[in-house]
């Protein structure tokens, strides 16, 4: 089985024999595949009303389990945002009344930021919908090949992250 990264791989090695280009093999799949993950995951989020940021933030919120809420640092640390991108998906996701914001009782200077209950309804439905959608996407992968795949990924992301593991 051939595909376009097999291609592209075959055109430098015409070119520029000199130079591996193995790396391709994995990077540019890899490249491809987010890409045509991220394709179809959005409308999944789209369909509740939410874009792909919105829904990390709601479902930050939702994993923090009763209340629903989390300082606005802890949110900005869960979803990897800056505070200003978060501030930014918080005040779309105020005005369309699915969180509030408040004084932290612990810290006079911080906010919390909480799932109002119609946000717990939409967290709630889309993620539904989210998980039923990634494991339509990973149905030609056997539980085997899964696990292995995702053991993998873990590794490699673990050594992208915190180059010292």
């Amino acid at each position: 089985m051939s595909d376009r990264v097999d291609r592209i791989q075959a055109e430098w090695a015409r070119e520029r024999p000199d130079l591996d280009v193995s790396p391709q093999g994995v990077i540019g799949r890899l490249h491809r595949l987010a890409a045509a993950l991220t394709d179809e995951l959005v409308p999944v989020f789209r369909r509740h009303g939410l874009g792909e940021g919105d829904f990390d933030v709601l479902a930050a919120l939702r994993r923090a389990g009763p209340p629903y809420e989390r300082s606005a640092g802890a949110l900005a640390a869960a979803t990897m945002v800056t505070s200003g991108g978060t501030t930014k998906r918080l005040d779309r996701l105020e005005a369309a009344g699915l969180v509030v914001r408040r004084p932290s009782p612990v810290d006079g200077r911080g906010r919390v930021v909480a799932l109002t209950p119609r946000g717990v309804e939409v967290v709630d439905a889309a993620v539904t919908e989210h998980m039923a959608n990634e494991h339509r996407l990973l149905e030609g992968l056997s539980a085997e090949d899964r696990r292995l795949l995702e053991d993998l990924l873990r590794r490699w992301l673990a050594r992208l992250e915190d180059p010292r593991a």
